[in-house]
């Protein structure tokens, strides 16, 4: 994976629109991380092979910090939207994999774009 360049990562978005997808979606506080620290409140979302088509899909921040958030807004009128992206790839499969990675190089966030569904 390497650091999202926004221009890189807009124009591999935009591929998508109007496209049929299967999206993974995952957000995670650290998975049972208040075990090490009970002030931790443990929070997280977890989709897979959500199946969408939208219409625009948008890239934002990166200025002041080094995360990134992107925005999907669905065919019928609704959004998905994801923050805290920091890297990504494309990978043998074709699916578009975006990572935000914390300062300790644990997993925080995960929006991954696919035309098939996810088997891994």
């Amino acid at each position: 994976m390497k650091k999202i360049v926004k221009s890189e990562v807009q124009e591999i978005l935009s591929s998508y629109e109007n496209t049929p997808v299967f999206l993974h979606v995952e957000i995670t506080s650290g998975m049972y991380a208040n075990h090490l620290d009970q002030s931790i409140f443990n929070a997280g979302t977890f989709l897979r092979n959500i199946q969408v088509e939208y219409i625009q899909g948008t890239i934002r921040g990166g200025n002041r910090s080094k995360e990134h958030r992107v925005g999907l807004k669905l065919n019928n009128g609704g959004w998905i939207y994801v923050l805290g992206l920091t890297h990504y790839v494309v990978n043998e499969d074709g699916e578009f994999i975006m990572h935000g990675i914390n300062a300790e190089g644990k997993l925080a966030s995960a929006l991954e774009i696919s035309t098939k569904p996810f088997t891994k």
